[in-house]
């Protein structure tokens, strides 16, 4: 399990570090990343599940219920929970940009569109 964690913290880091804004720090004791000191994604305790920021959650839970998911605990806020063991990088990249994105300041994300249009 540590050598997948590390695996899936690094693509972490390789993604979502580069965008606009994004630091990393820990959040309940675990790797988080923030876009302008919003959290929109951090591993969970057991280093092969990631929490992310989704107001579409159900389209996601409805396409694949094993890899994406939520506990009791997250029904009240707009995050779930991402198996790390099953989901396709494209679509774990999708879903981070997604939230960085839901996250980010207007000027952030008009960064980030002319830094991906050049």
């Amino acid at each position: 399990m540590i050598d997948n964690t590390f695996i899936y913290l690094e693509f972490l880091r390789k993604t979502c570090l580069p965008w606009p804004g994004v630091t990393e720090k820990l959040c309940y004791g675990t790797p988080g990343f923030f876009v302008n000191k919003k959290l929109f994604a951090r591993m969970k305790e057991d280093g092969e599940t990631l929490v992310v920021q989704s107001i579409i959650r159900e389209k996601w839970m409805l396409k694949d219920p094993l890899t994406y998911f939520m506990t009791d605990h997250y029904q009240n806020y707009d995050y779930m929970l991402i198996n790390l063991q099953r989901v396709a990088p494209e679509e774990l990249t999708e879903l981070l940009q997604t939230a960085w994105y839901n996250r980010a300041p207007r000027k952030l994300q008009q960064q980030f569109e002319e830094n991906n249009h050049e």
